[in-house]
Formats: structure tokens, C-alpha cells, sequence
């Protein structure tokens, strides 16, 4: 016991003696050869937990209790490690550093296979903020621009994101690194939907079309990755009056803070009232919604960002029907709220963490003439990523966990006037960890590995998917990139609310890539290869019957994308051309036998060209898309979609004029989409039994809800510190 009590006295002692000791501040920069700031260096004492990792300046800062000689030690991928002996006294230490490239620096390969990306720190973009804004015939919708890239096939009557081959399920957004369940808005079957969240809330995206990292699951064919805004650039507002809405934003910015709100109201009944329309508008579409965006800087270089947005909408429309009455009314309302917080921050020793919290409730009532049908989606999801950019000179390593609940509940009402009711819904607690490392193993050859795990309560299933990327470089300018990797997706709710005893279903991607970047211009090749196990299957006779269902569906999807975009060969042009040849065959959902999807186009190609007119202020653009015939199931012949429906086409115009309203900024803008008005034809609606004359089950077309869309939108920016230049191209 008095040797017990001997020692505690001894080591409480010490540590006296060691606080009573001053603390040594050692501040300073730390910069590359050329004297570029460096922000991320690991910055610490040899031996110690005492350090920080610089700022977006290359600036630390930090307090020690050691004393006398000691190490610091600078760490950061793709810099040689280096060791400076300091003196530590409790005087303050400042230094400035200055740290040297290894000869094998990762990053001077860029794996591309599979994605296109768009960020501050890619510049090799292929669609940023602005490129969703102004390409003609997307509305400024995400969705819609993305849909002019290779790789996509242009569905028409549903308006989201059909990839290589796959459903619209198949390919999941992801905001700030965590999943959207409800990303775009609610909307029936051939009435096109648009995404919830305006372009101008991203800083930078990647659109990947197969082969993708570990660090997103869920999504069979590709996933699309928004990132949003850090700190707003200034204090603004914003007037927004168009043909089809209005809408009000206030920007504030303080010197580490800044806070938005929107808010906006569509109403189409003045529209429908004055254009030509394919469709009966019982109530045309209204909407509401409105958003809160804050964001705070923390410490020397954390970022917490809160985004919260409500949304609600309406119509009722009635639709050419082959039924002896005409027509079918079909009426929806939805209603949508989502709140996304995040937080990264720079730890210790090279770790840098980011973390969020979504929450998600989406409301959506739909009834066809008398029924009535109502789900019910509510969803929680939280997220931690750690990544140590200084785990070695040529790797790094990023490791995180994923949690989902989810709680879905549908309702089924035969006739709105009887009290019946039948209600099925089901719970969902997935969980899912994941590991990656970017690593290089000579100047020109580089690679990103990593794997992914997930658990689903509701299925009582786990899966593991192994995922591996690498790239060579063949030139200063261009790189030839490979991927190959698992993916796997839990059913469709529609589907496990009918049947939840299923399985994963499965996907492999093999692509390779050829890139080529260089002053403006960039040519991507892609071939890619992807087969499909465990697809969810039923009878098209008794959907309802959950006994039909089983996990026996396969397919493939194979094809070439071409993509060639040019900034700089015509002055004030720019332009992208991209082109997508797709093979597949797939049997899943209601298919009796292996078919070519309804949803895909062999050959799918756009045009888009944008340019800027200085002596007008004007930005004219022109979007020029193509879709081959697309399949559909013809129940007057024999065999199953075999069918062939007439080609897409569609040419869309823009111009946006720039110019000073009331002495504010202001831009005037004005589109037109399928300018030449053709026909084009999305599919047939079949009567439910074949007419007693010919025997033949009668149909109607579904085309779109109108010949053309017109938009004319005035927008004015208030900005008293920087009103901006109407003699400046829009960027």
C-alpha cells in the first residue's frame, strides 16, 4: 500500500510540475515549391498527440507542454515527409515550411473509369452549376441536363435517370455524402417528374455510370453525387417572376456564417389555359415550397452546414384512356419535407472526419378515378467518414460507417365513398461499413480499392462487395482507367410492401475508359460490361400475390459512351456531343422472358451548344437529343415487347439576356422546349379486355402532356456590394 500511495504521489507530482510549465505556441505556414499554400498537412510533435493539420492557407497553429529538443514532423499524400528540430522553452515558435513533391505524387493519375465529375477540385468538368441552368430543354432541372451526358437513355414520359440499361431505381443521389430517398418529385406515369432541389444549392457534382466507389451503395447502375455549397460568396437577394412561378431568396453573410432562405409558388392554370395541351387539366399543377440553408465555419477549417427544406403539390389530369369512357382522371398530392446536417473537420495526425444526419417524410396520395392510394415514406440516415490523407506518401485510407431506418406504410382504398381500407407497410434498419484506399504505384500508374458491407434487418441478409479501380497515364494529357466491382440494392419498396421475405439484388460493372483533357477540350471513351443476379420477379396477373414473387431475374447491359465536350476552339462557344450504344436484355418484375427493357434506347445521342453573343449580352443555347426506337409489350401480336415505337427527337432553344433592372442585375430568359413540335410517342395504353367485334384490344398513345413548353422568367439580383456585369458571360 505505501508503495502504492508512493508512486500515485510521485506521478500526481509530475503532472504539477508539468502544468505549472508554461505552454510553447508553435504557429506558421507551410507551402509546396512553387509557394502555394498546402491546406491538410498533418503538423505534430514526434512522439506526441500535440499537432494540427493546416488550414485553407497552409496556416497551424497549436500549444504544447514539452519542453527542451524536440521534432516536428509535416506529413501530406504525395509530399516527402519531413523532420524540423525545434527548441521548445515557452517562447513562441513560428515557422515557415515549405515541403517538396515525391517523384511518384498521387494524384498526377486521375482514375475517370465510370464517372463524370464536376467540382473546385476537378476542373476536367462535365456539368456544374451553370451547365444545369442553361442547357437548353432541361428547365433547370438536375435530372433533365444530366440526361444530355453518354450513358443515359432519355425517358420521356418519367423525366429521371435512366442508367446504362437500368430502372430509374437503380441510380440513387446522394447530397453532401448522404442518400435522398425521395430526390425527385411525386408525379404519375406519363407525366414527367423534376428534381426537389435547385441547381444553384451545389458547388460541384459526379455523375457515376458504373463502377463506383465503396462509399455508396444501394444503387445497381450509377449514383449521382451533389455537393453542396460551403459559405455563401456575399449578401443578396433574389426576385424570381416567370410564366409558370414566382419566387423570393434572401442570402446573408457574415464573416464565418452565412444563412439562406427561398421560397417559391408555381401555378400552371394561366400556362394550360393558353397553350395547346395533349391532356385535360382538372387542376393544373400547383406547388409550394420553401428552404432554410445555413452554413458556419469552425475552427481553422470545419465546416457545419444545416439544410432544410418543405415542400407541397397538386393536380388532377385527365389522360386519353382506350376504355369505352375516353378518358381516366388521375389526381395526386404530395407532400415532401427533408432536413441534411453535416460537419467535416481536420483531427490530428493527418485524420480528417465527416458526419451527417438526414432526416426525410414524404407523403404521396395518388387516385385514379375512384381509388385511392397513399404511402407513406419516412426515413432517418446517419454517416461518419474518416479519411488519413497522411498514411503514406503514396496511399490513403477513408473508412465510415452507414445507418438507414426506414418506415413505409401504403393504404389501399377501393373506392374513395366506402370506408374499406387495407394497409400493408413494412421497417427497415440497414447498416453498412466501408473501407477505400487511393494508392499509387508509379508516376503514371495509379489505383482506388476498397469494399463494402451491408446488413438488412428487413431482409435478414448480409452482402460484401469488393470494389477495385486503377488508371494509367499515357500522356501529359490523357489516361486510360479501369473499374470492376459488386453492387447490390435492396428491392423496391413498391415490391417489399407486397413481399419483404426477398433477397438483395445483384449487379457487376467491368468498364474501361480512355480520357483525354487538355486547353478546353475533353474526349472520353467508356466500354462497359454489367450483369444482373437476383432481380425481383412476379406475376403480372396477380401483383398483389406475394407467393409469385422470387429473386430468379438475371440480365446484362453492355454498350460504348462517347462523350467530347470543347470550350475553346471558337471564342465564346461551347459545346458537348455525346453519344451512348447500349445491348440489353433483361427478365425481372413482370416479365414472363428476357426482353429488351421498355425504358431502353440502343442508341441514344445529344447535341449541346451554348454561346455568348457580347455585343447583345445574350447567351443563346441549342440542345439537339436522339433516341432509336424503344421497346414496348403489343398485345395484338404475338411474343412480348416486341414492339417498336417511333424515334425520340427533340430540339430545345434558350436565351438569356443580361441586362439592369431598376439598377439591379437582372436577367431575362426565355426557353422553348421541342421547338419543331414533333409527335414523339412514349409508349401505348391497352384497354383491360379486347373489343368483341375484332378481337383486337383497343389503344391510345402516351405522348406528352403538350406539343412544346414555353418559359419567359425575369430574375433579379439585388447585390449592392457587387451588382454584377451584364458585359460578362454568366460562369
Amino acid at each position: 500500500m505505501k508503495r502504492l500511495l508512493l508512486a500515485l504521489f510521485l506521478l500526481l507530482a509530475s503532472a504539477l510540475n508539468l502544468l505549472a510549465q508554461p505552454a510553447t505556441i508553435l504557429s506558421g505556414t507551410v507551402r509546396d515549391g512553387a509557394g502555394q499554400a498546402l491546406p491538410g498537412v498533418n503538423v505534430f510533435l514526434k512522439g506526441t498527440f500535440d499537432g494540427a493539420s493546416t488550414d485553407t492557407l497552409g496556416a497551424f497553429r497549436f500549444d504544447t507542454q514539452q519542453t527542451g529538443a524536440a521534432t516536428l514532423v509535416l506529413s501530406l499524400l504525395g509530399y516527402q515527409a519531413q523532420e524540423v528540430p525545434v527548441t521548445l522553452s515557452g517562447q513562441p515558435v513560428k515557422l515557415a515550411l515549405k515541403m517538396k513533391g515525391t517523384p511518384h505524387a498521387l494524384g498526377s493519375v486521375v482514375v475517370t473509369a465510370g464517372a463524370f465529375e464536376a467540382s473546385d477540385e476537378h476542373r476536367s468538368a462535365a456539368l456544374n452549376t451553370r451547365d444545369v441552368q442553361t442547357t437548353a430543354g432541361a428547365l433547370s432541372d438536375v435530372a433533365a441536363a444530366f440526361n444530355t451526358l453518354p450513358g443515359t437513355t432519355r425517358v420521356g414520359e418519367e423525366g429521371m435517370l435512366f442508367v446504362r440499361g437500368g430502372a430509374a431505381n437503380e441510380t440513387k443521389v446522394y447530397l453532401d455524402g448522404l442518400p435522398v430517398q425521395n430526390f425527385y418529385a411525386g408525379s404519375v406515369p406519363a407525366v414527367p417528374a423534376r428534381g426537389r432541389f435547385a441547381p444553384t444549392l451545389f458547388r460541384g457534382t459526379v455523375f457515376s455510370t458504373g463502377g463506383y466507389s465503396a462509399l455508396y451503395g444501394q444503387a445497381l447502375s450509377g449514383v449521382l453525387q451533389l455537393n453542396s455549397t460551403d459559405l455563401a460568396e456575399e449578401t443578396q437577394t433574389g426576385i424570381s417572376v416567370s410564366s409558370v412561378f414566382v419566387g423570393v431568396s434572401r442570402t446573408k453573410r457574415w464573416d464565418r456564417m452565412s444563412v439562406a432562405v427561398a421560397a417559391d409558388y408555381t401555378d400552371l392554370t394561366p400556362y394550360t389555359g393558353l397553350m395547346p395541351q395533349n391532356v385535360r387539366w382538372e387542376q393544373a399543377p400547383r406547388s409550394g415550397s420553401g428552404s432554410l440553408k445555413l452554413s458556419h465555419r469552425t475552427g481553422q477549417a470545419g465546416m457545419l452546414k444545416v439544410y432544410g427544406t418543405w415542400s407541397a403539390q397538386r393536380f388532377t389530369i385527365g389522360q386519353p384512356s382506350p376504355e369505352p369512357a375516353g378518358w381516366q382522371t388521375v389526381a395526386l398530392q404530395n407532400g415532401n419535407g427533408y432536413l441534411n446536417t453535416t460537419f467535416r473537420s481536420p483531427l490530428r495526425r493527418g485524420w480528417s472526419i465527416q458526419t451527417g444526419v438526414a432526416l426525410s417524410r414524404d407523403d404521396k396520395t395518388v387516385q385514379p378515378d375512384t381509388l385511392r392510394l397513399r404511402t407513406l415514406e419516412q426515413a432517418l440516415v446517419g454517416r461518419v467518414v474518416l479519411t488519413n490523407d497522411s498514411a503514406g506518401s503514396r496511399w490513403n485510407l477513408k473508412l465510415g460507417v452507414e445507418g438507414v431506418g426506414q418506415q413505409v406504410t401504403q393504404q389501399y382504398q377501393p373506392h374513395v365513398t366506402e370506408p374499406a381500407r387495407y394497409e400493408t407497410s413494412f421497417s427497415e434498419q440497414r447498416t453498412a461499413g466501408f473501407v477505400e484506399t487511393d494508392f499509387q504505384l508509379t508516376d503514371r500508374l495509379a489505383g482506388r480499392a476498397g469494399g463494402r458491407v451491408e446488413y438488412s434487418a428487413l431482409l435478414g441478409r448480409a452482402n460484401a462487395a469488393p470494389r477495385l479501380a486503377l488508371a494509367y497515364q499515357t500522356t501529359e494529357n490523357s489516361s486510360i482507367s479501369g473499374a470492376y466491382g459488386r453492387f447490390y440494392q435492396t428491392p423496391d419498396n413498391s415490391l417489399l410492401l407486397v413481399q419483404s421475405n426477398l433477397r438483395f439484388e445483384a449487379a457487376r460493372h467491368a468498364v474501361l475508359t480512355y480520357q483525354y483533357n487538355h486547353d478546353g477540350k475533353l474526349l472520353q471513351l467508356e466500354a462497359y460490361h454489367k450483369t444482373y443476379d437476383h432481380l425481383t420477379r412476379y406475376s403480372a396477373h396477380d401483383p398483389r400475390n406475394p407467393s409469385t414473387y422470387d429473386n430468379g431475374g438475371t440480365g446484362y447491359a453492355r454498350g460504348l459512351d462517347v462523350l467530347w465536350r470543347d470550350r475553346k476552339t471558337v471564342k465564346n462557344l461551347e459545346y458537348w456531343v455525346s453519344y451512348g450504344f447500349l445491348d440489353t436484355r433483361r427478365q425481372y418484375r413482370q416479365d414472363p422472358v428476357s426482353a429488351v427493357p421498355t425504358f431502353a434506347a440502343r442508341h441514344n445521342v445529344s447535341v449541346v451548344g451554348k454561346y455568348w453573343v457580347p455585343k447583345l449580352n445574350t447567351l443563346f443555347g441549342a440542345t439537339y437529343s436522339y433516341g432509336s426506337p424503344r421497346r414496348y409489350n403489343d398485345l395484338n401480336q404475338e411474343g412480348y415487347n416486341q414492339g417498336v415505337l417511333p424515334t425520340f427527337q427533340d430540339v430545345s432553344l434558350n436565351a438569356s439576356y443580361l441586362t439592369r433592372l431598376f439598377g439591379q442585375f437582372t436577367i431575362v430568359h426565355v426557353s422553348a422546349s421541342n421547338v419543331l413540335g414533333r409527335p414523339n410517342i412514349y409508349g401505348y395504353r391497352y384497354a383491360s379486355a379486347p373489343d368483341a367485334a375484332s378481337g383486337q384490344f383497343n389503344r391510345v398513345a402516351v405522348t406528352p402532356t403538350a406539343p412544346r413548353m414555353l418559359f419567359v422568367g425575369v430574375f433579379i439580383n439585388i447585390n449592392k456590394k457587387n451588382p454584377g456585369n451584364v458585359n460578362e458571360r454568366p460562369e
